[in-house]
């Protein structure tokens, strides 16, 4: 949610700037801007929507800008204030001396404005990021020294934040900070980068730091100097990140939401290396510690995750219950920090999330490792807070994700749960082996499955086509496929702003069947297995009801021809993994009907990649 960059050293900084906003795009924005130090001043260039509104607002100013070699940028996703130019990052004080970009929220900004208020400061956004350009200058008015007023400033902040501040009276320097809100420093030959995710600085350098929570780091062309909130020198450890710039191209594809689609089955191939091995060999989690003793001590299982995050937890609920027999809930985390958990040193808690930065899931995390629980962590981003404050880690391992809707990291969360259940299963001894045998075997042929279906795309783009003017959709399933419904009718939603739902469909009857008539779309998710036949029979009822019934299936029952007006096929798959293989089809129809329809794929409106607030 929002993006930074930020950039000290000897060359141009405007294009740096903006080429790492541009790679900070998936992210989710509605305006942006950039402060850029001048000669005698800083100058502070800001619009609304869209990055090629910005460039064409810094068009007329490009010789005079040239000579700038430090900056800030920002791209804003509107939380305080619509998104406005006025209330676009960067924000300044009254003189406008001092210039500051913020990703977060100041919980506390309105007891603070009405102090700066009082002492005569001039508000002239609705944000809440001006509160912090105010009280960081007035307090530099009588330290004169910029990171110790940034020190001061952030013992008054209450909230999350990330913050990089400059002053003109200190030209070449950046302050940056943050809590509960993701800062990296990008360390190059005599200049430093600073940005909210790596992809902002990767083609320039593969060394960073990343800042802890409170961590005050100043940088200069020639130095970094890292502090603690109270002036106390840290040595900075400078890591060497694992990413190369290839991964932030399309490849050929016309959206990165269709490259990442396509990437699925090498994605799945990556999670397996070094943890699968063979079918009759036990799967390896280096970072799970988690021993018999620690597994029989348990008494419940919960799993904490929010939107694309929350359906993988569904699944994984349903495996680890059927494969060891401990109780597991799966709660959204938004809900569980806002009222009273009973956790405690026989819960095993698992937080998921691509980014590892989800403010709520990192806030439940946090508050389950305080009751003595054991902390496991799904995430994409082993570098990420989340992982920092987990006593297990199962890295998915899909690469960056850019385009905002999840589908690469989905997968690669699936994938991951059930590696997880299977060695929860071997370690408590709880699953045959002959069942444990065959499911691993079919696990390691996943990825062949899934591109059978990226080479048989037609079908699923002529079905797209067709229903692509619908303006409601339904999804229907069972059993361990009702969180691919959900996934599905979530994917649609995100892209294409159609109202697509999700049911059990054994709930139809149960009042959604009263939407049912020739103009609503029902897809039925009927893989072969336990409830096969239950669906087929709720299918029916839809049809019943005239309703334009889809199947995603791999049955050759010839009943479904006379039941469906469209059929799309998957391949053979044992019904404990069909949601890896159920998943793909979905995207597709997805990616297909939101390209039919023309709108931004990668960037859907009002959606962010990493949503850092609560």
């Amino acid at each position: 949610m929002c993006g930074i960059v930020g950039y000290t050293g000897k060359r141009p900084v405007v294009d740096i700037l903006l080429d790492g906003l541009e790679q900070l795009e998936y992210r989710g924005y509605d305006s942006s801007g950039v402060a850029l130090k001048c000669s005698e001043s800083i100058k502070v260039y800001k619009a609304e929507g869209k990055l090629k509104n910005l460039r064409e607002e810094l068009a007329p100013h490009a010789y005079e800008l040239t000579k700038s070699t430090s900056g800030i940028g920002h791209i804003r996703w509107a939380t305080h204030g619509s998104p406005t130019v006025v209330n676009a990052h960067p924000h300044t004080c009254n003189c406008g001396n001092l210039v500051i970009v913020h990703n977060g929220i100041i919980e506390n900004y309105k007891e603070l404005r009405a102090e700066l208020e009082a002492k005569g400061c001039k508000f002239k956004s609705q944000t809440d990021t001006e509160t912090v350009a105010h009280l960081v200058a007035s307090i530099y008015g009588e330290v004169r020294n910029l990171t110790k007023a940034v020190q001061l400033a952030t013992k008054k902040l209450e909230g999350a934040y990330a913050l990089c501040i400059m002053h003109n009276d200190e030209p070449g320097v950046i302050v940056a900070t943050k809590r509960n809100a993701p800062l990296i420093i990008g360390v190059g030959e005599n200049e430093f980068y600073i940005a909210s995710d790596v992809p902002a600085f990767i083609k320039h350098t593969k060394k960073a730091i990343y800042l802890n929570d409170n961590q005050v780091a100043t940088v200069t062309p020639d130095a970094l100097k890292l502090e603690d909130e109270n002036g106390m020198i840290i040595s900075p450890k400078v890591e060497q990140l694992p990413w190369e710039p290839v991964a932030l191209s399309k490849m050929g594809y016309k959206h990165f939401m269709l490259k990442e689609i396509h990437e699925q089955p090498d994605v799945i191939r990556n999670i397996l290396v070094g943890k699968l091995h063979t079918s009759d060999t036990p799967i390896v989690l280096d970072e799970v510690k988690l021993t018999k003793q620690t597994l029989k001590d348990l008494n419940r299982i919960q799993i904490i995750a929010c939107g694309t995050s929350l359906h993988a937890a569904m699944v994984g609920k349903y495996i680890i219950e059927g494969f060891c027999g401990i109780p597991v809930d799966v709660e959204a985390s938004s809900e569980y920090i806002y009222r009273k958990t009973v956790t405690d040193a026989h819960t095993l808690v698992i937080g998921v999330s691509q980014s590892g930065e989800t403010a709520d899931t990192l806030t439940a995390i946090k508050q389950s490792k305080s009751r003595g629980s054991h902390i496991l962590i799904i995430t994409n981003r082993p570098d990420s807070a989340m992982a920092r404050e987990a006593d297990s880690l199962v890295p998915v391992s899909a690469g960056i994700e850019v385009s905002v809707a999840a589908t690469k990291s989905y997968v690669a969360q699936l994938t991951s749960f059930y590696l997880l259940a299977l060695y929860m299963a071997e370690v408590k001894g709880t699953m045959e082996q002959a069942e444990l045998t065959a499911l691993k075997a079919e696990m390691l042929i996943l990825p062949q499955k899934i591109e059978q279906i990226l080479a048989h795309k037609d079908e699923i783009q002529r079905c797209a086509r067709k229903y692509s003017n619908t303006r409601d959709f339904i999804y229907i399933a069972r059993g361990i496929n009702y969180p691919t419904a959900l996934e599905g009718a979530l994917k649609l939603k995100e892209i294409s702003y159609i109202n697509a739902t999700g049911y059990p469909a054994g709930e139809l009857k149960h009042g959604p069947i009263a939407m049912l008539d020739e103009t609503m779309p029902v897809l039925s998710i009927l893989m072969k297995g336990s409830v096969y036949e239950k669906l087929l029979s709720n299918s029916e009822e839809a049809k019943a009801r005239n309703a334009r019934m889809v199947a995603l299936t791999n049955s050759t029952d010839p009943k479904l021809d006379d039941l469906f007006d469209f059929i799309i096929r998957v391949p053979e798959v044992n019904e404990l993994l069909s949601p890896i293989i159920a998943v793909i089809p979905l995207q597709l129809i997805a990616y297909y009907i939101a390209e039919f329809l023309g709108k931004d794929v990668d960037q859907p409106r009002n959606l962010a990649k990493s949503v850092t607030v609560e």
